[in-house]
């Protein structure tokens, strides 16, 4: 056996049964890979969804249930410390691994590769919203747990993923950074294709995601270098979520000490900048006059809610970050 692949799940089994099926009908022979799934909600209903795939192909497919949720961190750690393999690749259960991925990275560590980051192909519609847009942006991401795959002793010498990321937020840009600082050289492999298709995502869906921003506060603590150097900040936008929660407070603290004018002005500079949000996250959409509703209450509250989880994540890990 040269190779495993850890599949972290949390109740989605019907997506996870997908990703099974790509894997069990890869181009390389069944004997030489096995996958692990760890399931972080120990469910009965995706222990069966993966021991029936399991029943019925040559691929060795083990099942591992968390005793409690500690996130897709702690369940890749337990992946790859229970693989039986030199090699270890890891992908997400909503991604569908191209039929040549793992032939395809064997042939890179074949070459000497130690790490390998693939390629992410994010399909979109003609019909794209900000959130699929946003979603996109996996395709020009440096190195993502999505797809990646590494000599397995490696993960030992650097510790494996910080589990502190408890949630699917940066944890792999802090493995990315591990590699970088024990100078492991990490190969991108445009051949090692995984898809990764657009889950559909309500309004508040998109409004709750807003709590990762606090992860990035852990990933500047750990790695405040590599993270100026190579985490997009998005600046501009930050400024302008800083500008319309201070101009709203302004406002409404103004208005109920009875300055009228500064009051007047304040909810002026919050209005105009709520429209420059709902304009930008409108830009290039199709049917613009479908997405407004949401898009507009997802401009109002989302400076809020951004704003708010970066100040907490900057208490919570004791770090200047804002």
């Amino acid at each position: 056996m040269q190779l495993s692949v850890i599949i972290p799940t949390f109740r989605r089994p019907e997506l996870l049964k997908r990703c099974l099926q790509a894997l069990t009908h890869q181009t390389l022979d069944p004997a030489a890979y096995e996958i692990l799934v760890v399931d972080d909600d120990n469910d009965i209903s995706t222990r069966v969804q993966v021991l029936s795939i399991a029943a019925h192909t040559n691929v060795r497919i083990r099942y591992y249930g968390q005793p409690q949720r500690r996130g897709p961190a702690a369940a890749r750690n337990r992946g790859w410390q229970q693989a039986r393999s030199p090699y270890v690749a890891f992908t997400d259960d909503d991604c569908i691994p191209d039929s040549n991925w793992l032939n395809v990275l064997l042939d890179a560590f074949a070459q000497g590769a130690q790490v390998i980051t693939g390629r992410v192909v994010v399909p979109l519609s003609e019909a794209p919203t900000d959130y699929d847009r946003t979603t996109a942006l996996l395709e020009t991401a440096e190195f993502v747990t999505a797809n990646c795959a590494c000599i397995r002793s490696l993960l030992e010498q650097v510790g494996g993923l910080e589990e502190q990321f408890d949630r699917a937020w940066r944890e792999d840009s802090d493995l990315q950074f591990k590699f970088i600082q024990h100078g492991i050289p990490i190969v991108k492999s445009n051949q090692a294709v995984i898809i990764h298709p657009i889950r559909s995502a309500k309004c508040w869906g998109c409004l709750k995601d807003e709590s990762k921003n606090r992860y990035d506060a852990l990933l500047y603590k750990r790695h405040p270098q590599l993270f100026r150097e190579r985490i997009p900040t998005y600046a501009p936008l930050v400024r302008l979520y800083y500008t319309l929660v201070v101009s709203f407070l302004l406002g409404l603290g103004s208005g109920l000490a009875g300055a009228g004018t500064v009051s007047t002005v304040a909810f002026a500079i919050w209005a105009l900048g709520t429209l420059i949000l709902v304009g930008w996250r409108l830009r290039n959409t199709a049917q613009p006059l479908r997405h407004l509703p949401t898009t507009l209450v997802s401009a109002l509250a989302t400076p809020f809610l951004s704003i708010y989880w970066r100040l907490y994540g900057a208490v919570q890990y004791r770090v200047l970050y804002a």
